[in-house]
């Protein structure tokens, strides 16, 4: 495989130092791995840090800013952060006013999110935790207790960030992040393998004419293997899925999410399938957002989101936001 890449070893340094000098904005401590809001902590404001495996991008680095994160760990590639970094996060973004973790629903994440969050709280930081578990997938695996963490994760960033922006206080911010946990589904389709800048080549083995449905964002195995669907087949078997467990009576927020090796022609595409499908179920879309944001390096395929929305909650998602992967009412 042709990587554009130095040597394995360094490769999550590197693309932070490429990250420090692409947003001056931010700022990026490259030797604890740690992006922070720059002007962080703010006043009054309670603080909000994310993080998993390097991978993943823009999730969660590309989400610091005005209206979503302020703070995020990327860890090695598809492995978790250590919670030496959530605890300088915390400290850096915590204005006294606490800080809430999102975690998804890793081992590993939940692991060491929670000794942070017991550290944190010996230096006097207020921690709360969220735990995003949205993948209809798979129950239980070799990963998680429980659903995997996925493409709602950026749902939840960003409603609970713009509350966050707003001043609500740790418990509200908190409790609307579980709740837009609870009102979210995701199901992921594979059409290749995910390299690894490690491995050189990719993960698991998945046939020339076959994809994987239901596959995780680290390439964890799915529901299914089939032969090759056409979109229109894919987007159909995503949103049963996705609409069969949630079983929503609200309008929804819909993300179609590519798994970083699918052209934006392909999910436009594929987005229309979606919507159609959607459609035939007589259930109203409020708002649509398609491209990679939560990504597996350079797996082709996608993913497909849905949130249902109450008013508050689709007014904190039109809520400006200003950071690297995420824009608009800037």
């Amino acid at each position: 495989m042709k990587m554009l890449i130095n040597v394995p070893e360094t490769v999550v340094a590197d693309a932070l130092r490429g990250f420090a000098a692409a947003h001056p904005d931010l700022v990026v401590d490259v030797e604890q791995q740690v992006i922070v809001r720059r002007g962080a902590p703010y006043e009054g404001k309670v603080g909000l840090v994310s993080g998993g495996g390097s991978g993943h991008e823009p999730l969660h680095g590309g989400f610091v800013g005005r209206g979503m994160l302020d703070a995020a760990c990327p860890g090695a590639i598809f492995t978790s952060p250590v919670p030496d970094q959530m605890t300088r996060a915390a400290a850096a973004v915590d204005s006294g006013a606490g800080v809430l973790f999102i975690v998804k629903n890793y081992t590993g994440d939940v692991l060491n999110f929670d000794m942070a969050a017991e550290l944190a709280e010996e230096e006097g930081v207020r921690i709360e935790k969220v735990l995003v578990n949205d993948d209809v997938a798979v129950i239980d695996s070799t990963y998680t207790a429980g659903r995997r963490g996925t493409g709602a994760t950026l749902f939840v960033e960003k409603i609970a960030g713009a509350a966050a922006e707003e001043g609500a206080p740790l418990d509200r911010v908190t409790a609307i992040a579980r709740r837009v946990v609870e009102s979210s589904r995701s199901f992921g389709v594979a059409l290749t393998a995910v390299s690894t800048p490690e491995k050189g080549g990719p993960t698991f083995d998945l046939p020339e004419g076959e994809l994987e449905l239901g596959v995780g964002i680290h390439g964890e195995p799915g529901r299914e293997r089939r032969a090759m669907m056409t979109s229109g087949e894919i987007a159909d078997a995503s949103v049963e899925a996705v609409v069969d467990d949630l079983r929503p009576d609200a309008p929804l927020l819909v993300l179609v999410n590519g798994m970083g090796g699918t052209p934006l022609l392909e999910l436009y595409g594929f987005t229309a399938e979606v919507h159609r499908a959607l459609a035939e179920r007589h259930l109203p879309v409020a708002r649509t957002l398609v491209g990679n944001y939560v990504t597996s390096l350079d797996m082709a395929g996608s993913s497909v989101s849905i949130c249902q929305v109450d008013e508050e909650l689709l007014r904190l998602w039109d809520a400006p936001v200003s950071t690297p992967g995420l824009r608009w009412g800037c």
